[in-house]
């Protein structure tokens, strides 16, 4: 039947071919056919057509594929293959989510990336820092081009040597048609909840065909909602408008069109998708497509096709964008000339492209303008474009056209009332701007020259528009009554901070080009600054200086924040003394018009600015100017504005006199008369703002003479200046890698330049099992650390001063932190230090010392004079390094002169030093004080004989240190002495009570037997708890109020055997109740945090969180109320129980008795009562016509009505969960699940790595009763068996009208006889379930030569086995059968176990010797030989489970986590074939890939939609998951279907710290520590209580739809 197809399509083909080649106008032909062909080929409707695709490659494109050839295409592609090579560049175009790599070695910038399957063909993945992000979508790979790398542009794939039809749907005339199809269109506006809304509404469809439809609309960017008539259509076009729109958002976009235009525009996008194959075929083929794509008409004047394509873009939807977006990638862009054309063609388009982009609707990922990251990145196409389309001028043109409607008269920027919308797509051309840049030349041509200063002529425009915008004035009065919006305005600074830096850095790579730079940005700060009204002059004195200067007032006047023109001419001026041009300014620039107090006046405002509202002087300006200060000085824009402002005040200090610039100074910060003495103020807060201002005076001084380490300023690299900021950051706490990052600045590569300096100033130390790895300062860094480190925020400088002065505590050395030694100014700077030794300077320090000295409170501060004192030692160490670097004689430096001198009015600097150092409240800056006077003092000769008194009083405070530390040294002896002879005097009169108790020891550990006649005495032990709500103590007693401790109940899988069966009813029923498989399919596990309380304080408890809980946000996220769960009010861990506490009685077994019981009570006389009692017990049931199975947990007055209450609440909540089931307390089954709770959790305890649950009674072992329902001995788990029938045997004892109890000797022969037998049985399951090998020969001992018989009698082998293996293999395998039963035991009779137990070896026989079996266990058999028999010739149903069972574990991990991205790369959704994002994640407990957060793989569970997480959580863990989301890097955790939380994933980068989402992108490698962390988490059945944990310390606000992950 294909045969006939094939041949049916070659004739159609044929014919076809033969018709429009032998036509006179072929052209019209193929048009004629595309018109008819088309609309009979596509059966459009509202849902999707199987067979649309095999007839649209039948009818239209195998013609038109033959058409192309001339032949059949099959033989003509591979004629074409012969002769032609395929591209060397990728070219792969990313999907959204798509794991990406970068080399930040090798790459030319940050946007140069490599696809998974090229990454790994690639040698870089052998490099040290290969970072990997998920990609947004929308980029190709770059492997293969030989621009984006700087080394191995290729890997080894591709590693080869490095539209007319599209016209035709426009032509085509339409014939009218009757039918009509509306079709609805995608946004980005709308929710899925609000469109899926709408259609049910508007065409009457169920939720299903809602949810479908919108899918599809998303995927596709428009779908079919309705097909017939034009009425039919328009009547549900206007319902979906009207049904769409609100108040706050337009109505969904749909329109009525006739089915052929909808049949030939879908034919169109197929048609995009055939061409993207055909271009692929052949080099040829693509340059063909490409010439005739960026061919221009002359004739017809219009622009070439990709063009028109291009403005066009906008009016497309989605999938029509994506497909023009991938064609262009997979030709224009894949060839250099072509890639050329293109760009210039962009350039060209480029204003009109971005102003569609911006007020258009869709994600930029799909839109034409994100091509721009495709050619500006490219360097030599980067330059093309510069010198010949003046790509920069267009660019920032393109700026100013989008943001002229925000200009204000002023010609500055308001951006009051701005759309954030809008305006966040406006950042996207200032991305392009910095692509433009991203590559420095190497060489410069006039034409670039030329180019570049124009485009850069019209960034000062731009520049000019955001200098001194949204100024604000101080509020008086009243509080600002509407905040105005200033993240505008920092958002385009963010923008412009490295595109700033970029700019500075072309300037300083040709000097003719800086120069000119220069000269340029100086006349545009000159114009910006005659825009504002000026004063006039006035003439200021101080100290007999003048200066004349305009007066301005901050705090009254109009004031910026915003001033990147004068930022930009400090950056400038910088380069300029860097590279030496400054030598050669004056012959571009005249010097006489340079006024540094000029030009450095907006950048002083500024900063008196943030000095005011740290004095709070500005709180009635609300939180706007708060936040503002708050970024001017964060690491985001501090490089560009805060550093850029103390740069510009640097430059104007070393162009001005020192006292000219201390005073502008203190005229700015408004102290000019509080120093000058003029002002005698008693207004408390006015004196409060002078402290405050004089604080932030003197922090400014000191930052301006201090802070150097600027390559420029002096002679430090950018790694010093990285080496600095990250001591400062580590001198604060010790910190991780991630928290270094985010303190240091990044360059335009988003590099810190972090790792090549780390190793160096710091020690790193590993995580532990949790947290993460942190660096701590090496000590031999300490001495560079400056308390005033400019870059600190003050909570920062708290810390680190208060930490480093703790550390020097310890260390026992002074608690003075001195300034450390700054490197020299270089020349054009070097005239900055003279500040420190001018008179007004010392002028400055004495009042602020003088103030001190008075100890008037209000006066001063302690800040102020600390930052006096730090300037005090920043003079001295420059007055040291000059007299270290030239003569006495030389040095003009004269600071510690002017300090010595006083004057008539006041003492001298030293001397208030003197004075100032006994003042209690700068008590903690006395070493600091000691410290300067001490190195004044290594000068004599100058020194007055008035201050050699400090000497003498710091001798005196030394020797009165150490008097008092050697008296608090011999009071420490004297108490040590006495609390010796208390302890000597204690044990003396309490002699006896020594003596006696090792003899009680030895007697107690001689009877080390939990059960039998042979049994220990369970001690009596007073216990009195303390219960954790009310504080109170109490015995536990078994007639007193019950203590009950907090439990969890739950559901598990970790023991199952056969991993990956789905749990449905049948294991949960009640007849599974009974008997537990082997293979532990679910069980039920109990646990506690251990916290005690009464039982009425805990009703209390839980009655108030049901009645609180409820009000709570999301609390139904946290804990289930309906099903009693609660957190326990100490840990906080998740409950749903409790679990009262019983007290053991005192029991003393009489031996003697026990002894002679025994001799009559044999195994088959012990069998023979316990059957009669067992049938006793039916005929009281049957006579009765009652069901007393239940009695079994009823102990009749042995407990307080308290107690008993608390036993039902218990078991009761495990029948309920364990079988999910409604509660009852009646049910029969309730006692047998309490009781295989019991055996669960102590499985889990019992056997580390591992959980179990079960069931058990004792008829599958008792051969005389019915076997018709009994399932075989293989089909048991014992251990649950055997809980269940030490627990149950009690129950036998019951008659009609009195409740007896067995005896303490009957007791210990029940437990005796019932191990023995539950023993035997799980010897014969080990047996029939294990294969042995041959006898090798040799003699072999007794047990061997047993355990050999015992298993051929078994098998019914004819061969001999090897006895010693067949023993060695059944001692190995029951070996957890007799661990969990000494741990039943020893809880149930209190019989402490021996030491043995705990140690290797001998660990089988003390086991043996604690349960009263022999240590050959094959010897039972022979005991028991008569009552044994019978059940050994029983038929043997297939063995479910071997023994030991295997331990179950999280699956195992690939060490490096590129392994899981790669396997996630290459899943494939089993449920789809659209190659859309996907989630793919990995359960942990299976190894299943799952696909997450999708809708094409949910599934109902219990009538409900779920994800395929929860879904197989459901069939996999009893509801429980532990999922990896590999593309997000985090551990799921799954407890229902409503309940969940993230988890931090098991993989470390180098620096010990996890990547969650991938944002740091560092290689991961697995941490085993964490991986076992987790396991631990998942095997003692944390999960529950980790996700509680987590949604109730994150607070959750937004509720996550847990259901369908």
């Amino acid at each position: 039947m294909e045969s006939c197809h094939n041949h049916q399509r070659q004739l159609n083909s044929s014919w076809s071919l033969t018709k429009w080649l032998d036509a006179a106008d072929s052209y019209a032909e193929l048009r004629s056919y595309l018109r008819d062909m088309v609309p009979r080929t596509y059966h459009l409707d509202t849902v999707l057509d199987p067979q649309e695709e095999e007839r649209v490659q039948k009818c239209l494109l195998h013609p038109l594929e033959c058409f192309l050839f001339g032949e059949d295409p099959e033989e003509g592609l591979a004629k074409l293959k012969q002769g032609s090579e395929s591209s060397g560049i990728c070219g792969r175009v990313f999907k959204e989510g798509e794991t990406v790599y970068s080399c930040r070695d090798c790459a030319i910038d940050p946007t140069c990336v490599l696809c998974m399957d090229c990454f790994q063909e690639n040698f870089h993945g052998n490099n040290a820092y290969f970072p990997m992000h998920a990609s947004s979508g929308g980029g190709f790979c770059d492997c293969g081009d030989l621009e984006a790398w700087k080394i191995g542009p290729c890997c080894a794939i591709h590693d080869q040597g490095t539209a007319v039809a599209m016209e035709t749907v426009s032509y085509i005339t339409w014939k009218p048609e009757k039918v009509y199809l509306c079709v609805l269109y995608n946004d980005d506006h709308h929710s899925f909840d609000h469109v899926i809304y709408s259609l049910q509404r508007s065409i009457k469809c169920t939720q299903a065909v809602a949810q479908a439809h919108t899918a599809l609309i998303d995927k596709e960017g428009r779908w079919i909602v309705k097909k017939g008539t034009v009425l039919a259509c328009q009547e549900v076009n206007d319902l979906i408008e009207s049904n769409s729109k609100h108040i706050s958002q337009e109505a969904l976009r749909v329109e009525v069109l006739l089915y052929a235009v909808v049949a030939h525009q879908t034919f169109a996008l197929r048609l995009g998708n055939w061409f993207q194959k055909i271009v692929g075929y052949s080099v040829g083929f693509r340059q063909i497509f490409s010439q005739v794509f960026l061919e221009h008409r002359p004739v017809h004047q219009d622009p070439c096709f990709v063009s028109q394509l291009m403005l066009h873009d906008f009016v497309m939807h989605k999938g029509a964008r994506r497909i023009v977006y991938e064609l262009i990638f997979c030709s224009l862009l894949m060839d250099t000339e072509s890639k050329r054309l293109f760009a210039i063609e962009f350039t060209k388009n480029y204003d009109m492209l971005q102003q569609c982009f911006i007020f258009d609707y869709h994600d930029r990922s799909i839109f034409i303008s994100s091509l721009s990251v495709q050619i500006f990145t490219v360097p030599t196409l980067a330059r093309h474009l510069i010198e010949e389309a003046k790509v920069i001028k267009v660019i920032v043109g393109t700026i100013m056209e989008v943001l002229k409607g925000h200009l204000c008269d002023s010609n500055r920027f308001q951006f009051q009332g701005y759309n954030s919308d809008k305006f966040f797509r406006i950042h996207v051309i200032f991305h392009d701007l910095r692509y433009i840049l991203i590559s420095k030349p190497t060489e410069w041509t006039d034409a670039l020259r030329t180019a570049f200063l124009e485009g850069f002529k019209a960034f000062l425009d731009l520049l000019g528009c955001m200098q001194g915008m949204e100024e604000v004035k101080r509020q008086f009065g009243q509080h600002i009554e509407v905040e105005p919006e200033w993240e505008a305005g920092f958002s385009l600074q963010i923008q412009l901070r490295h595109i700033l830096s970029m700019f500075q850095d072309w300037c300083a790579s040709d000097e003719t080009v800086l120069l000119q730079a220069f000269r340029e940005c100086h006349g545009a700060l000159i114009h910006c600054n005659h825009r504002a009204n000026q004063s006039e002059p006035t003439d200021f004195y101080m100290c007999k200086q003048i200066l004349h200067i305009r007066p301005y007032k901050v705090s009254q006047e109009p004031v910026s924040i915003h001033l990147p023109i004068s930022r930009l001419f400090a950056g400038l001026y910088l380069h300029l003394c860097r590279t030496g041009a400054i030598e050669r300014l004056h012959q571009h620039v005249d010097p006489a018009s340079y006024d540094y107090t000029y030009l450095a006046e907006h950048s002083l405002r500024c900063l008196v600015l943030v000095a005011q509202v740290s004095a709070e002087m500005w709180r009635r300006n609300g939180l706007s100017l708060v936040s503002q200060v708050y970024y001017y000085q964060d690491v985001k824009c501090r490089d560009e504005m805060y550093d850029k402002d103390v740069l510009m005040l640097q430059i104007a200090a070393s162009k001005m006199d020192p006292n000219h610039f201390l005073m502008l100074l203190l005229l700015r910060f408004e102290l000019f008369d509080v120093f000058n003495g003029s002002t005698s103020g008693k207004d408390q807060e006015l004196l409060k703002q002078w402290n405050r201002l004089t604080e932030e005076m003197l922090f400014l001084l000191i930052v301006i003479i201090g802070e150097r380490y600027v390559p420029g300023v002096s002679e430090v690299t950018k790694e010093d200046v990285t080496m600095r900021e990250v001591i400062h950051l580590l001198c604060i706490e010790p910190m991780a890698h991630s928290g270094l990052v985010k303190g240091l600045p990044e360059n335009e590569s988003h590099e810190t330049g972090l790792e090549s300096v780390i190793s160096k100033v710091s020690n790193f130390k590993k995580p532990g099992v949790s947290g993460h790895g942190l660096y701590e300062v090496k000590k031999e860094c300490l001495p560079e650390f400056n308390p005033f480190f400019y870059h600190y925020s003050k909570s920062q400088h708290s810390k680190a001063e208060d930490s480093q002065k703790k550390r020097r505590a310890q260390e026992g050395t002074d608690q003075a932190l001195r300034p450390p030694v700054p490197p020299a100014f270089c020349p054009a700077f070097s005239s900055v230090v003279r500040l420190l030794s001018c008179d007004i300077f010392v002028h400055i320090l004495r009042r602020v010392l003088q103030r001190a000295a008075k100890d008037r409170s209000t006066q001063w501060t302690e800040a102020m004079v600390q930052r006096a004192l730090h300037l005090i030692g920043q003079a001295l160490l420059e007055e040291k390094s000059q007299l270290e670097a030239a003569a006495d004689e030389e040095v003009a430096f004269d600071f510690s002169v002017k300090a010595r001198l006083g004057s008539e009015h006041s003492k001298s600097v030293f001397q208030l030093l003197t004075k100032v150092k006994s003042l209690p409240a700068l008590e903690g800056h006395s070493d600091m004080v000691k410290w300067i006077l001490q190195v004044t003092m290594n000068r004599p000769k100058a020194l007055p004989s008035s201050l050699l008194s400090p000497q003498v009083a710091q001798d005196k405070d030394k020797a009165e240190r150490k008097r008092k530390a050697d008296a608090a040294k011999l009071h420490r002896q004297k108490i040590m002495a006495q609390m010796s002879a208390m302890q000597r005097n204690f044990i003396e009169s309490n002699k006896m009570l020594y003596d006696n108790m090792p003899d009680s020891i030895v007697d107690y550990e001689n009877r080390c037997v939990a059960l039998g006649p042979q049994r220990g005495s369970t001690p009596a032990q007073r216990e009195v708890l303390t219960c954790i709500l009310c504080q109170e103590e109490q015995e536990v007693a078994a007639l007193s109020q019950a203590m009950v401790l907090t439990a969890c109940v739950q559901r598990s899988t970790v023991l199952t055997q056969c991993r990956g069966k789905a749990l449905g009813t049948e294991n949960a029923s009640p007849s599974n109740s009974l008997f537990m498989s082997p293979e532990l399919v679910v069980g039920t596990h109990t646990g506690s945090c251990g916290h005690i309380m009464h039982s009425s304080c805990w009703q209390k408890y839980f009655e108030a969180i049901q009645n609180t809980t409820r009000n709570r946000l999301h609390a139904e996220l946290i804990i289930d109320l309906e099903n009693g769960q609660y957190l326990c009010p100490l840990c906080k861990s998740l409950c749903n129980t409790v679990v009262p506490l019983v007290p053991l009685e005192p029991l003393t077994i009489d031996y003697e008795n026990a002894e002679i019981v025994g001799q009559h009570l044999t195994l088959p006389r012990w069998i023979l009562i316990l059957l009669a009692r067992i049938n006793g017990l039916k005929s009281i049931n049957h006579s009765s016509g009652e069901d007393r199975s239940d009695r079994a947990c009823d102990r009749g007055n042995l407990f307080s009505d308290s107690i008993a209450e608390m036993l039902v609440v218990c078991a009761t909540t495990v029948h309920r969960v364990g079988l999910e089931t409604p509660p009852n307390e009646l049910c029969p089954h309730v006692p047998t699940m309490a009781w295989n709770t019991c055996a669960f959790t102590i499985q889990a305890i019992g056997e580390p790595s591992r959980t179990h649950d079960a069931p058990p009674l004792s008829p599958v072992l008792l051969p005389t009763i019915s076997r018709e329902n009994t399932p075989s001995i293989l089909e048991v788990d014992f251990f649950h068996l055997l809980v269940g029938m030490v627990l149950s045997v009690p129950a036998l004892y019951h008659e009609e009208a009195v409740e007896l109890q067995p005896s303490a000797v009957s007791s210990a022969y029940n437990h005796l006889y019932i191990l023995h037998l539950v023993t035997m049985a799980h010897l014969v399951q080990v047996l029939l379930t294990s294969d042995f090998p041959a006898a090798a020969g040799g003699e072999e001992g007794e047990e061997a030569r047993a355990a050999a018989e015992l298993y051929i009698t078994l098998t019914q082998l004819s061969s001999d086995v090897s006895g010693s293996a067949v023993a060695e293999g059944v001692k190995r395998a029951i070996t957890p059968f007799l661990r969990c039963t000494a741990l039943f035991f020893n809880g149930l009779t209190g019989v402490p176990p021996p030491v043995e137990i705990s140690s290797t070896a001998g660990h089988s026989g003390a086991l043996c010797s604690y349960l009263a079996l022999p240590s050959n266990l094959f010897q039972l058999f022979w005991e028991h030989r008569e009552s044994v028999r019978p059940l050994l010739q029983r038929y043997w149903s297939p063995p479910p489970c071997r023994y030991p069972r295997r331990r179950n574990h999280l699956i195992d991990l690939p060490a490096d986590y590129s392994s899981l991205l790669n396997q996630a790369s290459h899943f494939k959704c089993p449920k789809s074939n659209d190659g859309e994002r996907k989630h793919p994640t990995l359960c942990l407990v299976c190894g299943t890939m799952l696909c997450s957060q999708s809708t094409c793989c949910q599934s109902q569970l219990e009538g409900e939609d779920v994800g395929a997480c929860t879904a197989h959580a459901a069939t996999c863990g009893a509801g429980v998951g532990v999922f990896l989301s590999i593309r997000e890097c985090e551990i799921v955790l799954k407890a229902s279907k409503t309940r969940g939380s993230t988890y931090p994933a098991p993989y470390l980068d180098d620096y010990g710290e996890t990547d969650p989402q991938l944002v740091r992108g560092n290689p991961l490698h697995l941490c085993p520590e964490r991986y076992k962390k987790l396991h631990q988490l998942w095997q003692q059945h944390c999960v529950l209580e980790e996700i509680a944990r987590s949604l109730e310390v994150d607070n959750v606000m937004f509720a996550l739809e847990w259901q369908m992950l």
